[in-house]
């Protein structure tokens, strides 16, 4: 029996996704170890963290020297190549990596290790340690920087965000509700503000939505918007969340790729109301979610989706088939070892 080839993932603890990585590729047969390039496992190391880095940055001393990034690229740089060193991999997959210095990269390249780089922002996000013509090859979930990249001869694929199956909720959190999980920005604050003006009731859920204290310390932000919030949730909460909801917000803005909400109201089986005529190239409209163009065209949408349950629920159920069909996880685990296979 040929064993199972040794896969290290190096990623963001962002929200857990990293445990859906790591279960998709273990059911295409690899054995996988992570590394959490950014954890930090303690509340005291948390709040070392904001004033160590994110202070400095936000009272302007970071020109004087302090709260210097560099002592961060550092010491995840040494966890990075110890996890490289521990792990033996025989396959790499590198998620974002924005703080893994040259160092870690040249250890790469000395073994020869096959490996991809995953980003979920755009490249203009993104400021890695060291030329983005060493990290390939690259998947982006940005279709602009995959059609820029390619052009400049990279080895690059257009590979999206992704819902993981595992994780459907087995309770809903049923209300008469649109709901919007996620951070709070001008243009989604103007959104959801008009439609509870507009009547309809809305719940957002973040730090930067929710009143309580610690939310509005952690944010570095006492303002707050007057409509119904909550502080964050858990994935499997806010899952259950957009599954029992009337409508599932998904608000982008300026961005290029789609957001994880995109594939994750969907596939748990929520009503997805979403401001891109493009997601098209992912989803039928008016078959699997519904397109606004605006605050009109939202309200209306929202009004729909609170008196024709008929129509909603058969969006809900094309919109989960059509995920679990062709956008879980899984399917991304296939298109990334496609690079370096």
């Amino acid at each position: 029996m040929t064993a199972a080839p040794r896969l290290l993932v190096i990623s963001p603890t962002f929200h857990g996704y990293w445990r859906s990585i790591e279960r998709a590729f273990t059911e295409l047969g690899y054995a996988v170890t992570t590394h959490r390039y950014d954890e930090r496992p303690a509340r005291l190391h948390r709040v070392g963290a904001k004033v160590r880095h994110e202070l400095p940055a936000r009272i302007g001393l970071t020109r004087l020297g302090l709260g210097d990034p560099g002592h961060l690229v550092a010491d995840r740089t040494a966890a990075a190549l110890a996890a490289l060193d521990a792990a033996d991999p025989q396959r790499l997959l590198v998620v974002k990596g924005d703080t893994l210095g040259p160092a870690f990269w040249d250890e790469v390249d000395r073994r020869k290790i096959p490996r991809v780089l995953w980003l979920y922002d755009e490249l203009r996000r993104v400021r890695h340690e060291v030329p983005i013509e060493r990290l390939g090859p690259i998947a982006s979930y940005s279709a602009a920087d995959t059609a820029a990249l390619q052009q400049r001869s990279f080895t690059v694929a257009h590979v999206p965000l992704a819902f993981d199956p595992t994780m459907t909720p087995t309770q809903l959190r049923q209300t008469d509700e649109v709901v919007f999980v996620g951070a709070r920005y001008p243009a989604r604050e103007r959104l959801l503000v008009g439609l509870a003006d507009a009547g309809v009731p809305v719940r957002a859920y973040g730090r930067d939505w929710s009143g309580h204290l610690v939310d509005r310390v952690r944010t570095w932000d006492l303002h707050r918007p007057s409509i119904a919030a909550s502080r964050d949730l858990p994935r499997p909460e806010a899952y259950a969340v957009l599954a029992g909801a009337a409508a599932a917000l998904n608000i982008h803005g300026d961005q290029d790729g789609f957001t994880m909400r995109t594939f994750e109201a969907c596939g748990v089986g929520g009503l997805q109301l979403i401001d891109r005529a493009d997601v098209a190239e992912l989803y039928t409209p008016g078959e699997h979610l519904e397109v606004f163009g605006g605050p009109a065209e939202l309200t209306a949408l929202a009004d729909r989706a609170l008196r024709d349950r008929p129509w909603a629920q058969r969006l809900r159920a094309a919109g989960r088939a059509h995920t679990l069909a062709r956008h879980t996880f899984v399917h991304r685990a296939r298109a990334l070892a496609a690079l370096w296979d």
